[in-house]
């Protein structure tokens, strides 16, 4: 299988250039001016649209057993919807039930995958602690290309790590030379919260951000962090929704700590008043976690964006429809938290960041690519264009323009929470493992052809931190012992 995209500005990290790009049995072979493509290899006119890496979502959930029911999206409609927005990767979330054991839970989300039609792999959640765990995450580094561990600080009752978790998983972490991951919102604070504002008869979804606002997620992210510092151990945030926990981030890069930020693409241009909206089901199909936030949060994150303290963009995709919704009618609590965005989040950052003139096309070709895969370790394999790389691509019209609906997408689900918005800045085609999977509005996609995507660890820059501490270690102070 060969194709050559021909007349297009290839688009990197570091920069732009024009190019042609040559790819065979699923590799980038050539990248360079006036390729010849062999008999028969399929030809894209690129002239006047930019080549780019294909986007790599790093927090998705498909097909998510939570509160109570099951994400609509599944691991092949997911994947697809994603091709066809122009993510060609993901990185899911393995999240074991307390006392589950981890390599049980990791071998049941690895069969769902088994459809997805796109790239994956898996960060693996610790939401308990015991030996055996200590022990699973060793042989999830060692043997299945994990290299991340999420904890999540919020859902008290349920999967909530606390102190004592984070302390074990991330010392672990550290010995395996794995990356930490937090969901940063205080567990205890959220559940008086929502204790209190539901005894005081708001039961609707207002209630929601009300339980969540600004500061437990700053707190939550500014523990993680120092934590993360004592231990030394690196970190990355998931879905940084607001100033306080931004400038925690801040802060500890300034200090010269290896933090990394992640932004949602809802969080940059939803703001929290769609949870005053009148009709219940649009508020509960925008109840999410952390909530969106009031436009000075948008104004900060996106600032932190351009200035490089926030690193990767994601989604959270995480579909829930109407009907699930609705298990939290009368109770704001049990409304399932979740919305979508894999197929929009390319286009909708391309819109306000590039057009706006926040970002440069090689920033966004950053923030949706080559950052999460230099962060997961997975560069250049992904996340470049270039000779060697996955010929995993987007063709990219900056004039091209959509208007995003729910009638229209492909993910499956009942609501897009970018209803009616007209994006400028589209994929004309993607291609996956170097097959054209998205040309002009269609999908050509095969069930089962993703492949699983193994991550190593980070040991040599851990062994380097480990000489590091031992040379600078301080002698032992020799004192007399007191008289008995």
């Amino acid at each position: 299988m060969s194709l050559l995209i021909r007349g297009g500005t290839v688009v990197n990290a570091d920069r732009a250039f024009r190019a042609d790009v040559y790819c065979e049995n699923g590799k980038i072979a050539a990248v360079g001016d006036n390729l010849e493509a062999p008999a028969g290899a399929e030809v894209i006119d690129a002239g006047g649209q930019y080549v780019m890496p294909g986007g790599i979502d790093p927090h998705t959930h498909m097909q998510l057993p939570f509160m109570g029911t099951v994400a609509s999206e599944d691991f092949f409609t997911g994947t697809a919807a994603g091709l066809a927005g122009g993510t060609t990767m993901i990185i899911d979330f393995v999240i074991p039930n307390p006392q589950q054991p981890l390599m049980e839970a990791y071998r049941a989300w690895r069969e769902w995958a088994e459809k997805s039609c796109a790239d994956y792999s898996f960060h693996v959640a610790i939401t308990w602690w015991d030996d055996s765990v200590h022990r699973d995450m060793g042989t999830l580094t060692r043997e299945h290309g994990v290299n991340s561990f999420k904890h999540f600080m919020a859902y008290k009752g349920a999967i909530m790590a606390d102190d004592e978790v984070l302390v074990n998983s991330f010392l672990r972490a550290r010995e395996l030379g794995a990356i930490c991951t937090v969901h940063a919102e205080n567990g205890e604070l959220v559940f008086r919260l929502q204790q209190e504002i539901f005894e005081r008869g708001i039961t609707g979804p207002e209630g929601h951000p009300l339980s969540r606002p600004p500061e437990v997620e700053g707190e939550a992210a500014n523990r993680a962090i120092r934590i993360a510092e004592v231990l030394g151990v690196p970190l990355y945030v998931v879905h940084t929704s607001c100033r306080q926990a931004l400038e925690a981030i801040t802060r500890a890069r300034l200090e010269g700590q290896r933090v990394f930020g992640e932004v949602l693409a809802g969080h940059l241009v939803i703001d929290d008043s769609v949870y005053r909206h009148p009709d219940w089901s649009f508020a509960a199909a925008h109840v999410m976690s952390p909530p969106f936030r009031s436009k000075e949060h948008q104004d900060a994150l996106w600032r932190g964006l351009q200035a490089g303290t926030l690193q990767t963009t994601a989604t959270d995709h995480c579909c829930f429809c109407d009907p699930q919704k609705r298990m939290g009618i009368d109770d704001f609590r049990k409304i399932p938290n979740g919305t979508a965005g894999i197929e929009d989040r390319m286009s909708v950052l391309w819109h306000h960041g590039v057009n706006t003139g926040r970002l440069t096309p090689s920033e966004f070709v950053r923030v949706t690519s080559t950052n999460a895969a230099q962060i997961f370790n997975i560069y250049p394999r992904k996340g470049a264009v270039a000779a060697g790389s996955d010929a995993d691509l987007v063709v990219w019209d900056p004039q091209g323009t959509r208007t995003i609906s729910a009638k229209t997408h492909h993910q499956n689900i009942d609501f897009n929470i970018f209803e009616g918005m007209t994006v400028k800045g589209i994929n004309s085609h993607t291609v996956s493992q170097g097959k054209v999977v998205w040309k002009d509005g269609q999908l050509d996609v095969e069930k089962g052809a993703g492949r699983y995507v193994d991550r190593p660890t980070f040991a040599p820059f851990y062994e380097a931190l480990k000489i590091k501490a031992e040379v600078e270690a301080p002698e032992p102070v020799e004192r007399a012992k007191a008289a008995e």
